[in-house]
Formats: C-alpha cells, sequence, structure tokens
C-alpha cells in the first residue's frame, strides 16, 4: 500500500487525528500528512502511506494556495476566531481601496513573524505549549513568498482573500498583520486550503468516501502514484545495468548519456532533482545534482513500484 490520498479535512479535527483514522483504515503502519492545518481549517491535506511517506519533504515544500476570510475588528492571542480577543477597533471606515492598497506590502518576497500558538519549536519546546503557559517569547521573522494574493470579496467587517503562498507561510499572521497595517485588527475567521502541491480540492476525497472505499474494497482509486508529486521534474528512463547501479547507490555522470535508454528529456544542470525509471517503467526514484562532481547521485531509492 503505497502512495498519497488527497483528502479534504473536515473542521473541528487535527491533521494527526486524520492521520489516524487513515492509519486504522487501511492497517498501514507508515502514514503521515504533508502540511499541517490547524482544527478549524478544512481542504486539502495529503496522506502518504507506505513508501509514499518518503516524499513527504517534497509536498511541504510547494506552495499552496488558500481562501481565507477575515474578520476586521477584533485581533486575537492565536491570530484567528478562536483566540482570547486582545484588540478592538473601528472598522467603519475602512473601503475596499483601502484593503486593496494594503494588499500591496504582502506580495512577493516578505518577512513574517509565526505566532506564539504554532508548532515551532523553542529550546525543544512547541510554541503553543509556551503559549497556553502565559509565555511568549521573541519569534524571529522569515522570509517567505507570496506569490498572489487577491482580495475576491468585501462585506464589512469580514473580507476574502485568496492566497498562493510558499511553505512557511502563516495565513493566521497575514491577517494579523493585515489588521495591524489598516489600524483596526483583524482575525482569520475561516480558512480552507484549495491547492497543495499537485493536489487540488476538487478531486480531494471526504473521511466517509474514504471509509466507504476501504470497506468495500475500492480505495485504490483514490491512491495517486508516489512519482505524481515529482511530475514537475524532469524524468529520465536508463537501461538494465544501470537501474542496478542506481539501487547500489552508484552516481551517474552529468554529462554523457551512456547509461540512458530513452531520455525524452536529459535534466539541465540548473535542475537540482529528477526522477528516473526503469525500462519497464518502474519509478526507481529521485536524484539529486551534485554540481562539484557533475554527477546525479541517488537521493531516495524505492522498492520495485509499477
Amino acid at each position: 500500500m503505497h502512495g498519497i490520498l488527497n483528502i479534504a479535512k473536515p473542521q473541528g479535527i487535527t491533521s494527526f487525528n486524520v492521520v489516524s483514522i487513515v492509519r486504522r483504515l487501511s492497517g498501514e503502519r507508515r502514514v503521515g500528512h504533508a502540511g499541517t492545518l490547524d482544527p478549524a481549517a478544512t481542504g486539502v491535506l495529503p496522506v502518504c502511506l507506505g513508501q509514499g511517506t518518503r516524499v513527504v519533504e517534497f509536498l511541504v515544500d510547494a506552495s499552496k494556495a488558500y481562501r481565507a476570510e477575515i474578520e476586521l475588528g477584533i485581533a486575537t492571542d492565536t491570530y484567528d476566531a478562536d483566540g482570547k480577543i486582545i484588540q478592538t477597533g473601528d472598522y467603519s471606515g475602512i473601503s475596499r481601496e483601502q484593503i486593496e492598497s494594503a494588499l500591496t506590502a504582502y506580495r512577493g518576497l516578505i518577512e513574517q513573524t509565526p505566532p506564539m500558538y504554532s508548532a515551532i519549536k523553542h529550546q525543544g519546546k512547541p510554541l503553543y505549549k509556551l503559549a497556553r503557559a502565559g509565555i511568549e517569547v521573541e519569534r524571529k521573522s522569515r522570509l517567505i513568498e507570496i506569490y498572489n494574493l487577491e482580495l475576491i470579496d468585501w462585506e464589512s467587517p469580514i473580507l476574502t482573500l485568496e492566497v498562493v503562498c510558499s511553505k512557511g507561510t502563516y495565513i493566521r499572521s497575514l491577517a494579523h498583520d493585515l489588521g495591524q497595517t489598516l489600524g483596526c485588527g483583524a482575525n482569520l475567521k475561516n480558512l480552507v486550503r484549495l491547492r497543495c502541491g499537485y493536489f487540488d480540492i476538487k478531486d480531494s476525497v471526504s473521511l466517509p468516501q474514504l471509509e466507504d472505499a476501504f470497506q468495500y474494497g475500492y480505495w485504490q482509486n483514490f491512491v495517486y502514484p508516489i512519482d505524481t508529486v515529482l511530475s514537475h521534474w524532469s524524468a529520465m528512463v536508463v537501461n538494465d545495468a544501470t537501474e542496478q547501479s542506481i539501487r547500489n547507490g552508484c552516481p551517474l555522470p552529468l554529462k554523457g548519456s551512456t547509461y540512458l535508454e530513452r531520455y525524452p528529456l536529459i535534466p539541465e544542470a540548473k535542475e537540482k532533482c529528477c526522477r528516473v525509471y526503469s525500462l519497464d517503467g518502474c519509478f526507481l526514484g529521485v536524484l539529486r545534482l551534485n554540481s562539484e562532481k557533475e554527477q546525479w547521485q541517488p537521493e531516495k531509492i524505492f522498492s520495485l513500484l509499477a
């Protein structure tokens, strides 16, 4: 049982709860999610099974898209609707034009400070545990990228944004910071993840649907092959001798193609990783570029996967 499920996480449960449900339904011990969603948030949660757990890092690194409802006039300690109110402000005079103007500061590469109520660790302890104990520590801001940020609705005091962003982006922090820019405070009222890398909400499966699929034996219909999440990389097909070399951990030279059986596209040196397949179509794994040695180094090699 190897692959990835595109699950529509419901409201009110943690991402770890979803993993536990999938582990129970599937009987597969190796199960992990790619990209935590807060309990109140809904939407796309990729869950990896078996050898699929070895590509979690690539899913976590992928861009993500969200629809966020933000309530003006109230700021909370958690930056969302579940937190304790720490600020109120007058939003009555705020116009759509003011919001559009404020959003310009949050597009592109920006510095963002994570909220105290987050899983980031400080001296080995998650920040949210310190926050619950009434302890606040200084958090280092970090560089994130907002690829797209659009105001799609404004009905005072609720504005709705669609956000496409890099890994490490906290939409709660975006909501809070926007409220500070507007001078009235704000909190994240509702959040839906629309996309995580390859996986889109329109193709996601609900937990009741998944439970039926496992009960009646058609769960395979919902499992994506492991290499699905790597489809944006170039691929090479190698001959039998080279396949064995790769399985033994031997690197391939960057220049020359004597080890290739077919190469619809030889990966260029600017690409950091590529996919590699055997002659019979099995996904062998991921090769990473070693620029200094001018070779492709096997990084993740999988057991036979058709």
